[in-house]
């Protein structure tokens, strides 16, 4: 997958490189003030106080213009990560939007969440001090260990001696907290998972009053957060006093080495001072290999579980045919079965045949758990068959691209989901080019129309997160609106009228029976009466096909379905 290079690389390392230099230069003039403005040392002891208004003026010249630079190399660098961020977060939810529902549920809502958030936001954070922190720090270190030497040599010892405890005590704290950090996105995922369920299911929640449960469930949460936020910020802030401790002790032998230089005349006192400046630098820059040390062991462990999301071939693939059929509406199930993925080879479906003609009205019934939805999934490809092939229109679903096969297919499912917009533009998901005389037909036919005017925005009338502003069956109709707007050529409804009265129900029938003829109709459902009427109905018996008929039939033939009909209809 490509990502773009970061906009205005070059410009970061001209703007940091010139700021640099100023840096650099800036203790040579102090030291110039120092030796001539202030001691005269080659005027017999005479200070010149033009000489210190010059170089001061210089002095300030600098500073101004490290400052301009220090402001574009922050600008570009945001500029970079925020460009590069953007790409890999529209990156990495294109796959998410391309996984199965199986890879979904194996991350886990609450993890994608913070994956396509907190972590990319995580490599931002990588991405600018690798571009800014990096370079500054590198070129902090280098230069200051250069033009210190160019002082005299003997200030190298104290660097030498300095080095090897600060990159010692960086190695041993980032060793300890590295692994924290993948820990504490682990938590993160926790956290925004049970923010998300309780949000999601806020009714059940106050429903079933367990507020204090799920308060005590989010507080466990959040303190594995924070505890392991605490561990790692306890490790840094050991490692702080330590490094500063070793700072002043270097500045003090660079002072000291200095003095013994000056009285061997060796060094001027500038000079000396020039060298402290330096020396503080080079462990300044040392230093903040502290915090970009906790920023990239975080951002590493961000970019891991990013790249887990970016890596994941999405289960259910593309095949090659997009081409219109000759047969239109036609389903057919040969030898199929199937199994969960991480069920075990437990069979919801085993060894099931069967065909559903154009423009055929075909109802499903069973028991809970028989496996009626699953066999509907396997048609738009939601899951592959373990076993066995499923066509549409005489050919494998597996051999269509997804957008050609899901185009012929019009989705309602069990859970209604709606969107925070409009009562319309909810209704118009299924065809986003429809005018509002379509969207009102697919209202009419699945009798929305009279609760959507009694709205008092009708169409427009903005619908709660979730459609909690909407009753079960209201929710339930505009999916079915939606689904009946596509004019596809199969149209399934799983379940999906369980929330509707009888009399509601059998108006939606007949309208669809009415308006859409031609289309095959597949009514996934628990109650007998809501698909007596179809041409056929099959009943699901533990994955398994028992019996095939039209409701005559099966009163005659299908003794599972008469011990049905008569638990829910005999009087």
């Amino acid at each position: 997958m490509l990502i773009r290079q970061p906009t205005g690389k070059h410009n970061i390392l001209y703007a940091q490189s010139k700021y640099h230099s100023a840096i650099y230069y800036f203790p040579r003039l102090m030291g110039l003030i120092v030796d001539e403005g202030v001691l005269g040392l080659s005027n017999g002891g005479v200070g010149d106080v033009s000489l210190v208004m010059r170089t001061g003026a210089r002095m300030i010249g600098l500073v101004l213009f490290g400052c301009l630079c220090g402001i574009l190399s922050g600008v570009f660098a945001n500029l970079c990560s925020q460009n590069f961020g953007n790409d890999v977060r529209k990156a990495a939810f294109r796959r998410v939007m391309a996984l199965s529902f199986e890879q979904t549920d194996r991350f886990s809502t609450g993890s994608l969440i913070t994956r396509v958030t907190n972590d990319i936001t995580q490599i931002q954070n990588l991405v600018t001090q690798c571009i800014r922190g990096f370079v500054r720090t590198f070129l902090l270190f280098a230069g200051g260990i250069v033009c210190m030497l160019s002082l005299h040599l003997s200030f190298g010892v104290v660097v030498a001696c300095a080095m090897p405890l600060i990159v010692l005590c960086v190695l041993f704290f980032i060793g300890r907290a590295n692994p924290l950090f993948a820990v504490l996105q682990e938590k993160l995922d926790r956290l925004n998972n049970v923010m998300q369920e309780n949000v999601a299911g806020t009714r059940v929640v106050k429903a079933y009053v367990r507020e204090a449960y799920e308060k005590e469930r989010f507080g466990a949460a959040n303190d594995g957060l924070v505890e392991t936020q605490l561990r790692v910020l306890l490790l840094f802030s050991y490692m702080t006093p330590i490094m500063n401790m070793i700072l002043n002790v270097s500045v003090v032998a660079v002072i000291k080495v200095g003095a013994l230089q000056v009285g061997a005349g060796n060094v001027t006192p500038g000079d000396v001072m020039a060298a402290v400046t330096y020396i503080s630098q080079i462990l300044n820059a040392v230093m903040r290999v502290n915090m970009i040390f906790q920023m990239v062991s975080r951002g590493v462990a961000s970019g891991r579980r990013v790249k887990e999301v970016l890596d994941c071939e999405p289960a259910i693939r593309d095949g090659g045919f997009d081409e219109a059929a000759a047969v239109r509406g036609k389903v057919e199930f040969r030898d199929v079965s199937f199994s969960y993925p991480g069920a075990g080879g437990e069979r919801v479906l085993s060894h099931l045949n069967l065909t559903i003609y154009p423009g055929e009205t075909f109802g499903v019934l069973g028991a809970t758990g028989c496996g009626k939805s699953t066999l509907v999934s396997l048609i738009p490809r939601f899951y592959d068959a373990t076993e066995g092939q499923v066509l549409v229109d005489d050919v494998d679903v597996r051999d269509y691209t997804l957008s050609a096969l899901r185009g012929r297919i019009a989705v309602a499912l069990q859970k209604s989901e709606i969107f925070s917009t409009t009562i319309g533009e909810n209704i118009a998901w299924g065809d986003p080019a429809a005018s509002e005389e379509q969207i009102r037909r697919a209202a009419d036919a699945a009798q929305a129309t009279e609760f959507i005017d009694a709205k008092k925005g009708g169409l427009d009338e903005r619908v709660a997160q979730g459609g909690h502003s909407l009753s079960g069956g209201q929710k339930q109709r505009v999916a079915i609106a939606r689904a009946v707007l596509k004019n596809a050529e199969i149209l399934i409804f799983d379940d999906t009228t369980s929330a509707l009265d009888l009399k509601t129900e059998a108006k939606l029938y007949e309208a669809l029976k009415r308006e859409y003829a031609g289309t095959t109709k597949i009514l996934i459902a628990q109650r007998i009466a809501s698909v007596k009427d179809a041409d056929r109905i099959a009943v699901i018996d533990n994955g398994r096909l028992a019996a095939c008929g039209s409701h005559e039939e099966l009163m005659e033939n299908s003794e599972i379905y008469r011990d049905i009909y008569d638990s829910q209809l005999k009087r």
